[in-house]
């Protein structure tokens, strides 16, 4: 089994579309095998979805994720594990573990925040804006 994580600075990325790296792990029997970080060459919101199944992922932990992006991943066989925050590592192994903390319903509306709304000049895992934000 496959998992992949936006990831930054050993962190889950919140927000799935401007995810410049993954980390990726190689699970088997429960247990992490291998893990690397790689890098998404400038692919960005739709790509990620066929740039993840080239990896032959099968499951996304992530932070806020768009429902375009929900349903591009879902069309390529990946589940999504949305609402995560925190170690990208203690994700995975709570993961494999069955104990993930995640909201099933989790999305990015970074859209309807209006404009001038940038998510990389904040942490989004602690931003509120009363919009369903990541």
């Amino acid at each position: 089994m496959k998992l992949a994580i936006p990831y930054e600075n050993g962190l889950v990325f919140q927000h799935f579309g401007h995810s410049q790296k993954f980390k990726i792990y190689v699970a088997e029997n429960g247990e992490i095998r291998s893990e690397t970080v790689l890098d998404t060459l400038g692919s960005g919101h739709g790509a990620l979805a066929g740039f993840l199944a080239d990896l032959k992922v099968d499951v996304l932990i992530c932070g806020g994720i768009g429902g375009g992006a929900k349903n591009a991943l879902a069309q390529v066989g990946i589940r999504v594990f949305g609402g995560v925050s925190g170690s990208a590592d203690q994700a995975a192994a709570a993961f494999l573990a069955g104990s993930l903390n995640f909201n099933p319903n989790a999305t990015c509306s970074h859209h309807d925040h209006g404009e001038g709304h940038d998510c990389s000049d904040h942490d989004c895992g602690s931003h509120t804006c009363g919009k369903g934000c990541h």
